[in-house]
C-alpha cells in the first residue's frame, strides 16, 4: 500500500541550509504553501503536483519568485 506521506529534503533557497517538508498527497494534486526556513527564517514557496500515479513533483523557491 502507498504512502499517504512523504518526506521530501531541500535547499533553502536563501541560506542553503537542508530542510525537510512532510507532503499529504491526500491534500489534492496541486498544492502549494509558504514556510519559514528554519535557519535563516525567510520565506520559501512550495509548490507541489502529484501524477496520477501518485509521482510528486516538488519545487521550493524564493517566495514570489516567478
Amino acid at each position: 500500500m502507498a504512502s499517504l506521506e512523504e518526506d521530501f529534503e531541500y535547499n533553502c533557497p536563501y541560506c542553503m541550509a537542508v530542510i525537510s517538508v512532510r507532503v499529504d498527497k491526500t491534500g489534492g494534486s496541486r498544492q502549494s504553501f509558504v514556510v519559514d526556513c528554519e535557519v535563516c527564517c525567510r520565506p520559501i514557496e512550495i509548490e507541489i503536483d502529484i501524477d496520477q500515479d501518485g509521482e510528486v513533483n516538488f519545487i521550493a523557491k524564493r517566495e514570489g519568485e516567478g
